[in-house]
């Protein structure tokens, strides 16, 4: 059997490279593609290996494979501390496939259209808040905003005591792995002990529990009440029915509803943060953007801004530069499969990385520049530009992610100049398993522009 090259093996070597991966990860993957190429692996020598791939050819091949030669559930079994055994992204065959049909509803057409104002009122509402002159920690806000609009968009919830419970638990939920360190104990087993309420695993599962509470009361409420004329997701999934009439079951509901939170939620707070960071640090790329946000005009449709092409292209730019997922979800071989010239057995597990390949020379020119232009000139393959994932595990939430960047970010850009508390280039940090700028990046706000949104009525 051919392999593609990598890394030593050796014990003491394998405990280094996690350490690495964990709080140098974008060196740990530039390192490894210099030296072995778009294709490597990580072990393999007593067990299949865990291969990165970020050749777009093999990539392809990847994505229109028969769904039922990999294994992709069993690969991200990290995910179910957070979502729970019942989440889209654990699941494989069938199952999985009955649940994507039933979610995916919500996240198109008329759905959108209603999301849209939603996002825009909640962003002037947690921004009017700044002031001119105080400094402040901008990811509290991206976080403030994108966790009210999945309260709001997916569970109905604007007000009230289970709002507000919700609201701070999930905060300290997510942030229970917002550094490096704390992300540790998504890797290390020995880390994930119940010492009590006062040691770090301890909290997050008492806390998780706390989180879950709230959603099955809320579920059993709303059961009670019956029939409801509601549009938000929650009701949606209630009465959502699969091929054979079967409703989701109410630990089914829990744990795809903690997979929208944590999903639409986290990582839309993120690239918001970076969407800023770009805009804001790049004169010409705040005054272009800000020109066209102008041609439209006072009352301007939600929708007809998030067809803008220069923002679609900033928004689209960000999700590049820096990926906030860093790599598709591992499939693991359920039989041996050529790809790339190589030979892999069952129980290989394959890493598409999203990042390696945004990084790519040849399809990205002066790839650690941020340069929108690039989507304005050329068309990219789902091979070669896919933050979202791909094929059978794109992520179902895409369209309502871009639009809220989008929708957040012209909010925010028609009202205030604001400037960097510091001007020095930032990298990704580990959060998690997602990429993020540092969370104690400051902006401050120079000058109001305008007092409300003149695109967004």
């Amino acid at each position: 059997m051919t392999l593609p090259n990598g890394p030593r093996t050796a014990k003491f070597l394998r405990f280094l490279r996690l350490l690495k991966l964990i709080f140098r990860p974008l060196k740990y993957l530039d390192d490894y593609s210099q030296r072995y190429g778009d294709i490597f692996k990580i072990g393999g020598e007593k067990s299949p290996p865990f291969v990165y791939v970020s050749n777009p050819q093999a990539i392809k091949e990847i994505f229109t494979a028969d769904p039922e030669l990999f294994e992709s559930g069993r690969g991200n079994g990290i995910l179910r501390y957070l979502l729970g055994d019942n989440s889209l992204i654990l699941l494989d065959g069938e199952a999985h496939q009955r649940q994507r049909r039933l979610l995916m509803p919500p996240f198109h057409g008329d759905r959108l259209r209603e999301y849209s104002q939603l996002i825009g009122d909640i962003t002037e509402e947690v921004t009017n808040r700044w002031t001119v002159g105080e400094p402040f920690l901008i990811r509290s806000y991206t976080q403030e905003i994108t966790l009210r609009v999945i309260l709001q968009a997916v569970f109905g919830l604007a007000e009230g005591e289970r709002f507000t419970q919700l609201r701070q638990l999930l905060s300290t939920f997510l942030g229970a792995f917002g550094s490096p360190l704390s992300s540790s104990m998504l890797f290390f087993g020995w880390l994930r002990q119940d010492w009590g309420p006062l040691s770090p695993w301890g909290r997050f599962l008492r806390i998780k529990q706390q989180v879950k509470q709230l959603i099955l009361d809320e579920i059993r409420e709303r059961r009670e009440q019956g029939e409801s004329s509601r549009t938000d997701i929650l009701t949606l999934l209630m009465s959502a029915r699969d091929e054979a009439g079967e409703p989701m079951t109410d630990d089914e509901l829990h744990d795809e509803l903690m997979t929208l939170l944590i999903a639409g939620h986290e990582t839309t707070a993120s690239a918001l943060v970076w969407a800023l960071y770009w805009t804001y640090s790049l004169p010409e790329v705040r005054d272009k953007l800000r020109d066209e946000l102008d041609t439209l005009g006072d009352g301007a449709d939600p929708m007809e801004i998030a067809r803008l092409p220069y923002l679609s292209a900033v928004c689209q730019e960000t999700l590049r530069i820096y990926p906030v997922v860093p790599s598709t979800f591992i499939r693991m071989l359920k039989s041996p499969m050529e790809l790339g010239g190589y030979q892999f057995a069952a129980g290989t597990a394959l890493m598409p990385s999203t990042y390696l390949v945004h990084q790519r020379e040849d399809l990205y020119p002066e790839p650690r520049r941020f340069q929108p232009e690039r989507f304005l000139e050329r068309q990219y393959s789902p091979y070669e530009y896919f933050p979202f994932g791909g094929s059978n595990r794109r992520c179902i939430g895409a369209a309502l992610a871009q639009l809220e960047m989008k929708l957040v970010l012209a909010t925010i850009v028609s009202r205030f100049e604001l400037a960097l508390l510091d001007n020095r280039p930032i990298k990704p940090v580990r959060r998690g398993l997602t990429f993020a700028p540092p969370g104690n990046m400051q902006l401050v706000v120079t000058q109001l522009i305008s007092q409300k949104t003149p695109t967004l009525v």
